[in-house]
């Protein structure tokens, strides 16, 4: 009998990531609010994040609302973004580093798994490294598990890929 499978991951399309770090660095510029301040946003190391520069810690919230309606409107998730680091403010500046999340850690891994044990119980999750695979006798029944995990309130973001 066959059988098929999928992966659970948590990434994110860096090609998307510089479209939607494009799009908020052109309303940086074009907002009237934001004129003869230091807002900008900027590359983290590596571009693993954005960091981003602003006159206070609302304009940095604002800049953060920004990233998030870009976002969304590329169809990605705003989970995405960590938020946790705090605001450093110095020399009339306020900064704010915001790395990506990626990679499912193994208390991440563990939350999918037990999920998908008690909704869908027919499939067999298994944690493989940064990752989730997820066997099933039928395609019915690994369609059923992806809504489960759509349907479930992560704190970090999930895709799905190698879908067999």
């Amino acid at each position: 009998m066959a059988t098929f499978s999928f992966d659970i991951v948590s990434e994110y399309d860096k090609a998307e990531m510089n479209n939607v770090f494009a799009q908020t660095q052109k309303e940086i510029i074009g907002r009237y609010d934001f004129k003869n301040t230091p807002a900008e946003i900027d590359w983290m190391e590596d571009k693993k994040g954005f960091k981003i520069i602003g006159a206070n810690d609302w304009q940095i919230e604002s800049i953060i609302d920004i990233i998030r309606k870009k976002l969304s409107a590329r169809e990605l998730s705003s989970k995405v973004l960590d938020l946790s680091k705090t605001i450093v403010t110095s020399n009339l500046k306020a900064t704010q580093e915001v790395p990506f999340i990626a990679g499912l850690d193994q208390d991440k891994a563990k939350q999918v798994t037990k999920l998908l044990r008690e909704a869908v119980p027919k499939v067999k999750p298994q944690i493989q490294g940064e990752a989730v695979r997820v066997v099933g006798s039928s395609k019915d029944e690994l369609q059923a598990a992806m809504q489960a995990v759509r349907g479930a309130d992560f704190d970090f973001p999930v895709t799905f890929n190698n879908y067999r």
